[in-house]
């Protein structure tokens, strides 16, 4: 703790009552304290962020893997690899944000789902290279910890992390008093993975006569927000608690937007053990298009055929009262598509009975022919 005392004015000295020097002592010639200023006091609580981690401590626990050395609190989270499972083991990391659905959380007061969102960024992102997602650290920086908010943020991180099979190894909550409100927050998160040299999904093993599956988002996902609040509740002026019909049981606008972001891992490392898994693209930041040429190879192209699938109402509702050009929309938005597979014609049937079997809405919506590495998207998307 640092003590901050006011200082006497500039005639002040270290003299006795006869004007002799006094030999110098600390603190000499300084008047008495008037207050003692604390961390607390320029706005950082370290109780408050304590109680915030014991008030997490059984959620991460749950997230726990064998691999995991210790508990909460050492100065870095230990995890030990066993190597002895591959040839040449080879680690993957990804780092990343939830972005602006966070505006969306703070207006409606709910926490425990975007933590979700942001495990599935980071994770779904480690299984598009092959690999098994085994840890994850968490950042959240916040204007002021309220350990109830920050345990519900925790809370939906260590839920995603159970849902990706990975471990919430440790992490770092942050007060910004001055920089960010006391409402105000961030996180992000980085997690890493494994996966056998010989088994990474690149864009090398794409052929022609492949098979592009998709798998159906459950929504938004955490990408487009700052176009959807400024079409939505900008120009649009629509409330976060107005009932859409569209969206069904008497479900709000608010709710639809907060939709947690689904995680895919799993069920693509079963695809993957399952099927001749060529290459995975997560579909995040621009969109169908911008995520699929990802894993193209530059003498193919990828035909996805629209009509093959409906977007969510949620898609129609952002385009019409956004006025929003096709093309705009599927450059950043997934339209209905979070993750699409690559998968070798022989094993098409089989990769869809493998994402089926795990209750993944999951379809063929195209093909890999000769091309120059450019997404073609055909035909129309069915509406009403």
């Amino acid at each position: 703790m640092t003590h901050v005392s006011e200082r006497s004015g500039a005639g002040s000295s270290p003299s006795g009552a006869d004007g002799d020097r006094q030999p110098w002592t600390a603190g000499a010639g300084r008047p008495a304290r008037k207050r003692s200023v604390s961390y607390k006091d320029a706005g950082v609580s370290i109780e408050a962020g304590d109680r915030a981690v014991e008030l997490l401590k059984s959620k991460v626990k749950q997230t726990r893997r064998p691999e995991v050395m210790g508990d909460l609190g050492g100065f870095a989270g230990l995890f030990r690899l066993d190597t002895s499972k591959y040839k040449h083991p080879i680690l993957a990391s990804s780092t990343d944000g939830v972005g602006t659905k966070l505006v969306i959380a703070q207006q409606m007061n709910i926490h425990d789902t975007v933590g979700i969102d942001l495990v599935a960024m980071v994770v779904d992102d480690l299984v598009a290279c092959g690999a098994e997602p085994l840890f994850l650290l968490d950042y959240i920086a916040t204007g002021e910890v309220v350990p109830d908010k920050v345990a519900e943020i925790g809370a939906g991180i260590a839920d995603g992390c159970r849902y990706a099979g990975c471990a919430l190894l440790g992490g770092e909550t942050a007060e910004h008093p001055g920089v960010l409100r006391p409402d105000e927050y961030d996180v992000s998160a980085t997690g890493v993975g494994v996966v056998e040299e010989s088994e990474i999904l690149s864009s090398e093993r794409v052929e022609v006569g492949d098979v592009v599956i998709a798998m159906r988002s459950s929504g938004l996902h955490s990408n487009g927000y700052s176009l959807v609040r400024h079409v939505l509740l900008g120009a649009g002026r629509m409330r976060l608690d107005v009932v859409i019909d569209d969206f069904g049981r008497q479900r709000t606008l608010g709710e639809e937007l907060l939709t947690p972001t689904k995680i895919y891992a799993q069920d693509c490392l079963k695809l993957i053990a399952e099927a001749d898994v060529r290459a995975l693209a997560h579909v995040t930041g621009g969109g169908i298009p911008g995520n699929l040429v990802r894993i193209l190879p530059e003498h193919v192209d990828a035909v996805v055929n629209r009509s093959t699938w409906k977007p969510q109402p949620i898609f129609d509702l952002i385009q019409s009262k956004g006025r929003i050009e096709d093309p705009e929309m599927e450059a950043t938005f997934n339209m209905g598509v979070g993750m699409f597979a690559i998968v070798s014609a022989e094993d098409a049937d089989r990769a869809l009975a493998t994402l089926t079997g795990r209750g993944v809405d999951a379809w063929q919506v195209g093909e890999i022919i000769e091309g120059t590495g450019e997404v073609r998207m055909v035909g129309q998307h069915t509406r009403g």
